[in-house]
């Protein structure tokens, strides 16, 4: 079967950064910094203070205050985001064939606020007292069925759970059923909100989480001094659709979808393999799938999570798959700016990507001080770069082993 071409017509985020697309990107440009002391509940008992959260959003007036109280945080955000990205396609549903519209969401750990406040009650007075609307809310796969609902789509709709990578597996996965013939749309993306003390209080114990209360030095990507990341919330939403259907309604296309990679270290529960291996084999087979050779890649959007293991084991792998042609990329972490999303990451990472093919601006790692010979890239350090860039590859690395990575392309018409 001939491979289809694969287009992003709509795209939609909340994150830290902003609570639209062009909101977040203009803070991208500026090289904002979104995370703060945390406020959605007390820290006071707890080592970690800061996490990337979103600020002033109005939930109830957006959704509808009885759906929202039916729904978890992470399907709040999810529903936000998905909103303004079906929105911006201008894609209309009375024209479409509902049963080839899809939708592919992730989530990492799904309804983790439920959980905590369920457990609390349940304990308290008694567990036949929890919500009937609980197991509903907690579940990983609500974003998907309620946007599916949402917009009648009827078509495969699913749920990614690869922890860190699901964002970006979401994406990929999305992008092979529309290229590979079953359907012609398919929205897409992440959501996570584990800013709730039961999920930082994991974390923080695994010591995977900075303990630092600089907001501009906790998430130091690629920084010497770094010592864990910044746990943030948010969702992004993107609609990928065939290219000539794409074409044959007038849509406006911001970028193409032209390879994905995906595969698993099968090494260890929360370490990368030494070296990077399976993220640098992630990427080398993504490069693969989309038909070209590595010294065409301008720029990669990195996981560059701010661990001390992630970011090294990244470099080792972008140097061993782009060999001499790693010292010309752009490599820049933008969870120096929005913490990291989980579940969310690749999608609102996906986003920026295309945003930096198509404004040819190069989003920079902030906060960076302090050089790590184990990281020695061009991380684009403190300042955004205008640079004409064609094609970006975005990383996406999860607890399990689970790497994933997908190569967009500028679209030129």
């Amino acid at each position: 079967m001939e491979k289809r071409r694969v287009v992003i017509t709509g795209m939609g985020t909340v994150n830290p950064l902003g609570n639209t697309v062009s909101e977040s990107w203009s803070a991208v440009q500026a090289g904002q910094c979104g995370i703060g002391p945390i406020t959605r509940y007390d820290t006071a008992e707890m080592k970690v203070k800061l996490a990337g959260e979103v600020k002033n959003l109005d939930i109830d007036s957006l959704l509808g205050r009885r759906d929202a109280k039916k729904m978890d945080r992470f399907t709040q955000l999810a529903l936000v985001a998905a909103d303004e990205c079906v929105s911006d396609s201008g894609l209309d549903r009375e024209e479409e064939k509902l049963d080839r519209r899809g939708v592919i969401f992730s989530s990492g750990i799904g309804g983790f606020e439920t959980v905590g406040e369920a457990h609390k009650r349940g304990s308290e007075r008694g567990w036949d007292t929890v919500s009937p609307f609980m197991i509903p809310m907690i579940i990983s796969n609500m974003a998907a069925g309620h946007m599916a609902i949402r917009y009648g789509f009827q078509g495969m709709c699913s749920c990614v759970v690869t922890a860190c990578a699901g964002g970006t597996n979401a994406v990929g996965d999305a992008f092979r059923h529309i290229r590979d013939g079953y359907a012609e749309v398919m929205l897409c993306g992440g959501a996570e909100a584990a800013v709730t003390p039961l999920a930082m209080g994991g974390f923080t114990a695994m010591k995977a989480l900075s303990e630092s209360t600089d907001p501009l030095r906790a998430s130091i990507p690629f920084d010497a001094e770094r010592s864990g990341f910044v746990m943030g919330e948010g969702a992004g939403a993107l609609l990928l659709e065939e290219y000539g259907h794409a074409q044959a309604r007038g849509a406006r296309i911001y970028a193409e979808v032209i390879g994905y990679g995906a595969n698993c270290d099968a090494h260890h529960i929360t370490a990368p393999a030494p070296g990077g291996a399976g993220g640098a084999a992630c990427m080398a087979q993504a490069l693969t799938d989309a038909g070209v050779e590595p010294e065409a890649v301008d720029y990669i959007n990195a996981h560059g999570t701010s661990t001390p293991l992630n970011d090294a084991s990244e470099t080792a792998a972008i140097r061993a798959v782009f060999g001499g042609h790693a010292g010309k990329l752009m490599v820049s972490s933008t969870k120096s700016m929005t913490g990291h999303l989980l579940g969310a990451a690749g999608a609102v990472e996906a986003i920026f990507t295309v945003l930096a093919l198509k404004d040819g601006f190069v989003p920079a790692t902030i906060g960076y001080q302090v050089p790590d010979p184990a990281c020695d890239l061009d991380i684009v350090p403190n300042q955004g770069r205008r640079a004409e860039i064609r094609l970006a590859l975005s990383n996406s690395l999860g607890f399990g082993g689970h790497n994933a990575a997908i190569v967009l392309k500028k679209w030129e018409g």
